[in-house]
């Protein structure tokens, strides 16, 4: 009785692994325009009725073409985020856009994705790239860099800390990047770490960063600020 009880036991964990695995990641209708307004809360956005949607669900004038202002970001960057916060038509199609804009000397400062992959093309002047690797067995987290010129490519791998630096003294630069998330998030490392709400205790940054704790309490009390609008 008791191996038999073993078996329909075995059976049925089978049974709902089985289950648990057999889903479809992909979009199982047309679309999903997001309805922002909806009072319930799923991972990511509900669906608008599908008779109320139009073609403006689909689009935005977004002047992706123009210079952004940099002057207003001590990086000396502007990142315009198109995801699905501003476009509706994106809800589960996993992927949103950004225009980059680079001041001479500027950069998008050490930042991760937790949710996206992110391939980076160079529309004008030239940046300098790179990302860092998790914490490998060895004890190293390896640096990969390269100098793009107009028309380069360059991928940053899913949750892996990444920045672009526009080298030039005197020429801005503009990329465009694409990301495999309809909202990819962003965490920009300095920001997080030394301007967090509430802030994180001296006691743990100075041991974290074997620095004195004034040292920490000078970073925690600058004007941490975000690039994205």
């Amino acid at each position: 009785m008791a191996s038999s009880n073993f078996f329909l036991l075995t059976a049925l964990i089978a049974l709902v692994a089985t289950q648990a695995m057999a889903f479809d990641p992909s979009p199982l209708q047309d679309f999903c325009v997001a309805d922002r307004n909806s009072p319930v809360r799923v991972n990511g956005f509900p669906c608008k009725d599908a008779k109320d949607v139009n073609v403006d669900d689909f689009f935005l004038a977004a002047n992706l073409d123009k210079p952004m202002d940099t002057t207003k970001s001590k990086a000396g960057s502007n990142v315009t985020l198109i995801n699905v916060m501003k476009l509706a038509g994106l809800n589960t199609l996993g992927i949103s856009m950004a225009r980059i804009d680079y001041a001479p000397k500027g950069q998008n400062p050490p930042h991760t994705h937790p949710r996206a992959t992110e391939i980076l093309t160079v529309l004008e002047g030239t940046l300098y790239v790179g990302f860092v690797t998790s914490n490998q067995a060895n004890g190293e987290n390896k640096l990969f860099t390269k100098t793009l010129n107009k028309g380069d490519v360059f991928v940053f791998p899913q949750g892996l800390i990444h920045f672009q630096f526009n080298p030039s003294y005197d020429k801005p630069a503009v990329a465009i990047a694409a990301l495999s998330s309809q909202n990819p998030g962003a965490i920009t490392i300095a920001n997080a770490v030394f301007g967090s709400n509430p802030p994180i205790s001296d006691d743990v940054l100075a041991k974290a960063f074997q620095v004195d704790k004034k040292a920490v309490d000078w970073l925690q009390a600058q004007f941490w600020e975000n690039n994205h609008n």
